[in-house]
């Protein structure tokens, strides 16, 4: 967990979302903005800079697919296309009317040489955020790892969580993953069913108590 903006950023649990969504982010722009990196998986960089054409049609319309171009992803590995689930189009048909012209999420100063929101922007919001409804220890990055746990907790192909990730290999991919205590033990328990025929029964591996003569 992250302490003091120091180590992994905290997995977030459906009654933290909901209270991020309901009453920490206080915008529809805010919402919106997290709502992409959590249902989409993608890094806060990748979500500031999305171009509005990339998720909205000419007319207007949320796209089926959020279009994560290469040019916006770490280390420029190649364009993703992310499906665009109920929840997210929700919350994409509220920003819509104040979506800018070109970027979906624009800063504040247009004359500023991003022309979008800034990450450093964003994490502020989100402190804020945090802070109003008592979560700690979440960053912007909460969202992705959030994200990526709940779909291979949920028995999704590592091969296809990284389709949606955008990382370069499996081994980068399962740095993001969080393994529980109960999913440890549950791995171990699942050795039960190589049990053997002959295995002792647990009333004969029972200490037996000496006999005490009867005088």
């Amino acid at each position: 967990m992250k302490s003091d903006r120091h180590g992994q950023a905290a997995i977030l649990s459906p009654a933290q979302i909901e209270l991020l969504f309901t009453e920490g982010l206080q915008s529809d722009r805010d919402r919106a903005l997290f709502g992409v990196c959590l249902y989409t998986a993608a890094r806060i960089a990748e979500a500031c800079s999305l171009k509005t054409e990339d998720c909205y049609t000419t007319t207007g319309q949320v796209r089926e697919e959020i279009n994560i171009r290469k040019a916006a992803t770490k280390g420029q590995v190649a364009t993703r296309g992310i499906p665009v689930n109920p929840e997210l189009r929700s919350l994409l048909i509220l920003w819509q009317p104040s979506a800018g012209p070109t970027f979906l999420f624009p800063g504040r100063h247009t004359s500023h040489k991003l022309r979008h929101i800034s990450s450093d922007s964003a994490a502020v919001i989100l402190r804020e955020a945090c802070k109003k409804v008592g979560i700690e220890g979440a960053s912007t990055h909460s969202f992705r790892r959030t994200a990526l746990t709940q779909m291979s907790n949920s028995g999704i192909p590592l091969r296809v969580i990284q389709e949606v990730s955008g990382h370069r290999t499996l081994s980068e991919l399962q740095k993001y993953l969080e393994v529980s205590d109960s999913q440890v033990k549950g791995a171990i328990a699942s050795l039960s069913l190589l049990s053997y025929v002959g295995k002792p029964k647990f009333d004969e591996l029972e200490p037996t108590s000496p006999t005490v003569p009867l005088s």
